[in-house]
């Protein structure tokens, strides 16, 4: 196979933060020697048919899905956000948001209210959620909520929501939540981060099965060397980057241990 795509959806949080990310994934194909095409994939189309896609080059994965193997994939590298909870390495969190005039200034606070989440299979909006929420939970106290708004699907739905009322809190991945800040901050106006998570293992950029590995080693090498080259800072800028960290499989071993533990705890779902 020759023509193999790439995609951003994840982090494609403006048509101009899209448009960054283009370049930078041309940049990174020149760099590899790869023929990469660039095919948009917006919302609300579901990011698990785009996983299954045999013709992956480099596109955005959470690394949930990567883990449980939803889809045949070879994860390359993972961004390396700019923000301080990062500390200069491929993780990420989410942040548990609230409306701004919202009265709670803890999470227990919220405990009764209307939360929601995004879908299962996602890390940000679904697993570290329940396993930060996992804590609060006894055999007195089974259920956090008195109404938990399941399948909103993207974090853009989690942050309306919250934003007009429809539910008290909801999580936002926090790198995204950093784009979308930087990209269109009236859109985050009007909501406050009322507690995060842990930091886990960022989602990572992956290719198809059908890669061959020499293929492999040019992406990964071009993406972990990005930092480096000239073309690299004005993006870096654009999208919150510092870098990019080589993953494997592996690397989310951690989500499948906190989906472990939930599910020990008979907490299968956020509630």
């Amino acid at each position: 196979m020759s023509d193999w795509i790439a995609n951003a959806r994840m982090y494609a949080v403006t048509p101009e933060a899209e448009g960054a990310w283009r370049v930078l994934l041309a940049r990174v194909a020149d760099d590899a020697a790869v023929p990469l095409r660039y095919e948009p994939y917006p919302a609300p189309a579901p990011l698990e048919d785009l996983w299954q896609r045999r013709d992956l080059g480099a596109v955005f994965m959470c690394g949930f899905p990567i883990a449980t193997g939803l889809a045949p994939v070879v994860p390359l590298a993972a961004p390396v956000p700019r923000a301080p909870w990062a500390q200069r390495r491929a993780v990420y969190r989410t942040d548990l948001i609230v409306r701004e005039d919202a009265p709670y200034r803890t999470l227990e606070d919220t405990f009764g209210g209307r939360a929601g989440w995004t879908v299962a299979h996602s890390h940000s909006g679904f697993n570290a959620w329940r396993h930060h929420l996992l804590a609060y939970r006894s055999a007195a106290r089974p259920k956090l909520y008195g109404e938990m708004v399941g399948n909103l699907v993207t974090a853009r739905n989690v942050l309306d929501s919250v934003r007009e009322g429809r539910i008290d809190i909801g999580p936002l991945d926090a790198y995204w939540h950093l784009l979308l800040a930087r990209h269109t901050p009236q859109l985050t106006r009007g909501i406050r981060v009322l507690a995060s998570t842990e930091t886990a293992p960022m989602p990572a950029l992956v290719a198809g099965n059908d890669v061959g590995p020499d293929m492999v080693r040019r992406l990964r090498e071009a993406f972990t060397g990005a930092a480096r080259r000239p073309w690299f800072a004005p993006l870096a800028e654009q999208l919150l980057l510092e870098g990019f960290a080589a993953v494997s499989r592996e690397s989310f071993a951690p989500l499948l241990a906190w989906d472990a533990q939930a599910r020990a705890a008979g907490y299968g779902l956020p509630a």
